[in-house]
């Protein structure tokens, strides 16, 4: 029995030693040079403009790089710059009943990001992300706009920050 305790005790040890694992609470990998950044305000080009939703994004993105980050925002001329618009913002119904209704509706948003990395260029990328939430369609747009719209900043700013600085 003591055998057996010993062999399963020296093995967890020998696998926690023997492999190295770096954590970071944001998972960022940054590269200790970079020491600022500048998010430009992306406009709303889209088809249909909601009128707060370029400050509310610009806002959410930067608030993510200022919480989760040690780099330092100006306003041009970052270590790293990520700049684009809003393209897509937009509801269609989804989830057709047996009625030829919609049970659901879905508001998507879509961004165009050019990120660049003055250290290293082989970072840089010119990318869509697209996110989308959806809403009962017994609910009017206009009454749950606002939180949809937070809700998904949030997900395209997770998204952003992720290709930006995760390298995943």
């Amino acid at each position: 029995m003591k055998t057996r305790f010993f062999f399963i005790a020296f093995f967890i040890l020998f696998a926690f030693t023997g492999c190295k694992v770096n954590y970071s609470f944001t998972g960022g990998n940054i590269d200790p040079k970079i020491k600022t950044i500048s998010i430009q305000y992306f406009p709303n080009n889209a088809s249909i403009v909601q009128p707060t939703l370029s400050q509310a994004f610009t806002e959410t993105l930067r608030d993510k790089f200022s919480s989760q980050t040690k780099l330092t925002l100006i306003n041009k001329g970052g270590d790293l710059n990520i700049d684009g618009s809003i393209t897509g913002y937009f509801t269609q119904p989804v989830a057709i009943q047996g009625n030829e209704t919609a049970a659901l509706n879905r508001l998507t948003i879509t961004v165009n990001v050019k990120f660049s990395n003055k250290s290293d260029e082989k970072q840089n990328f010119e990318q869509t992300f697209s996110r989308f939430e959806d809403f009962q369609s017994s609910q009017s747009l206009s009454s749950v706009e606002e939180t949809l719209i937070k809700d998904i900043n949030e997900a395209l700013v997770e998204d952003i920050f992720n290709k930006a600085v995760v390298n995943w």
